[in-house]
């Protein structure tokens, strides 16, 4: 039985029942492709499900205000994802009609979609031959055929994408796309994959060569960097504190957080007690501090590890004009400074 057909046989017996294979409306198939980029099933579908019930169309999330998307997104991380993804709407609602491009190509042209999930809405919404390669993809035809070549290379992705497209069912490519992801999701894992009961095993080459732990190659990436963040989180005797919303380009734009001050190494109370005299947010060098947390929160993003601590700075009264404590829960932030929230008592 060739390749593709085992591929679909295991899928049709195996597949999840999941509510964005219950439809092929290109809306919630977009919606549902960029949740689960760098996020697995299980954590993307309450937010997917939470999308919908707030964003039913697309002009809904057109015309929701970005600050109520990204708290919507909150805990799901690459918080890029979420702004293209309400800029993207507002595109197709305000210039398109509300209509989504239904081709390959002219999906490639909206904010956020790339190569992977234009094809994912091509083949599925619009049954285009064009095949999705994304982790999974690599994995499954890596192991089967024994490429070698590093995956997270421009040559590897052409590579792949080429065998990915000679292999596609060319009459209905969105259920070869669907099987072969959930095929290296569920079967062909990256680690401890089920090769005694996999139906491509007797000609999968890593299986009968011995290489299913070495592939497939990835190039080593750059080291990942160490930052220090001192967040300071001001409590006024009138109970008010200080959220400040990051605007520069980086991590968490456009989210909420406490004043921060990034140092090149671990500080102590002693050295923060310093800087914070002459501090803009300091009104008459009156204050008083004190460390939230004695062990540092290391908190692992994708190329940097932020060695944090949160100090808690007691003032009459703030030097600008702060908001209620009871109400920091409406604004977004990064899950790292949503986590300190739920534990200390403002």
């Amino acid at each position: 039985m060739p390749f593709s057909s085992i591929l679909t046989h295991w899928y049709s017996v195996n597949k999840r029942d999941l509510p964005w294979r219950e439809t092929t409306n290109p809306y919630y198939i977009w919606l549902s492709e960029i949740i689960l980029q760098q996020t697995q099933v299980a954590q993307g579908l309450p937010y997917y499900e939470s999308f919908i019930a707030h964003y039913p169309t697309i002009f809904d999330l057109a015309g929701a205000e970005e600050s109520e998307v990204l708290k919507l997104w909150q805990g799901l991380g690459y918080y890029s994802r979420a702004r293209n993804l309400h800029a993207t709407a507002k595109y197709i609602a305000n210039e398109l009609n509300g209509i989504f491009p239904n081709s390959y190509k002219d999906l490639l042209k909206l904010k956020g979609v790339g190569d992977y999930t234009a094809s994912a809405i091509a083949s599925i919404c619009f049954n285009e031959v064009e095949a999705v390669v994304d982790g999974n993809v690599f994995r499954v035809l890596s192991r089967y055929f024994g490429i070698d070549t590093p995956v997270n290379t421009s040559s590897g992705n052409k590579a792949f994408k080429a065998l990915a497209q000679e292999l596609i069912i060319k009459n209905n490519p969105a259920l070869f796309n669907q099987a072969i992801m959930e095929f290296g999701a569920r079967q062909c894992r990256p680690k401890n994959p089920d090769c005694l009961r996999c139906p491509l095993q007797d000609n999968c080459i890593a299986f009968n060569s011995g290489k299913v732990n070495t592939l497939p190659v990835k190039i080593k990436t750059p080291k990942v960097k160490k930052k220090y963040f001192n967040f300071l989180v001001f409590l006024s005797n009138d109970r008010k504190t200080i959220l400040e919303k990051r605007t520069g380009r980086g991590i968490w734009q456009n989210l909420y957080q406490f004043p921060l001050i990034e140092t090149q190494k671990e500080i102590n109370i002693n050295e923060l007690t310093e800087m914070l005299k002459g501090h803009k947010l300091v009104k008459d060098n009156a204050f008083d501090l004190s460390l939230y947390n004695d062990a540092m929160i290391i908190h692992k993003l994708s190329h940097q590890h932020l060695f944090t601590k949160f100090w808690i700075v007691h003032v009459l009264e703030l030097g600008v004009e702060g908001i209620s404590a009871k109400e920091i829960h409406k604004y977004a932030v990064p899950v790292l400074i949503e986590n300190f929230m739920v534990h200390f008592k403002f």
